[in-house]
């Protein structure tokens, strides 16, 4: 899919509040040659990163300035080549309320494991993976530190950067 014309893949990352894992995720996949969008499922729209957030990024020479969390819309959906999704939990929110998107949307643990590089288009690659048909397992799920401490947010991020390590060179 061609976002703004340029011929850029579209990539979401899908978390609960749009305030810590997808908005760490998506900082960290921003070098990555696609457009890179990040939402929740359950959002209070428009609030501020917290300071747990920016810290947890700042330790792994990360920055989101200026995000605002954002509720996941059906032209997102649509648009996206690939859904990142935090959780198990959001992918079967997907498989759920957009059952057209689940080929498209997979775990970053998952994706971290089995996206292909390659000469391939991003979308044909995700497709290959049959990622509708594929039973979400418990070790997919990266946790979510919201109401934890300074520590579980760092180690979030830790385990996040490992993961979109994994996966930025793939994404193209």
């Amino acid at each position: 899919m061609e976002e703004d014309g340029v011929g850029q893949p579209e990539v979401l990352t899908l978390c609960t509040g749009n305030a810590a894992r997808s908005v760490m995720a998506g900082a960290m996949l921003r070098s990555a040659p696609v457009h890179i969008v990040t939402a929740g499922t359950h959002v209070v729209e428009g609030q501020p990163m917290s300071r747990r957030t920016r810290d947890a990024l700042a330790s792994v020479e990360t920055v989101a300035d200026g995000h605002r969390s954002h509720q996941l819309t059906d032209a997102e959906v649509e648009r996206a080549d690939l859904i990142i999704a935090m959780a198990g939990e959001h992918v079967n929110f997907i498989r759920r309320r957009y059952p057209e998107a689940a080929a498209k949307t997979g775990t970053i643990k998952r994706l971290s494991r089995d996206l292909s590089d390659g000469p391939d288009p991003l979308a044909e690659r995700v497709a290959r993976l049959q990622l509708a048909d594929v039973v979400i397992d418990g070790w997919e799920d990266v946790e979510d530190p919201a109401g934890g401490d300074d520590e579980m947010y760092l180690a979030c991020a830790r385990e996040l950067a490992g993961l979109c390590l994994a996966i930025l060179p793939r994404l193209r």
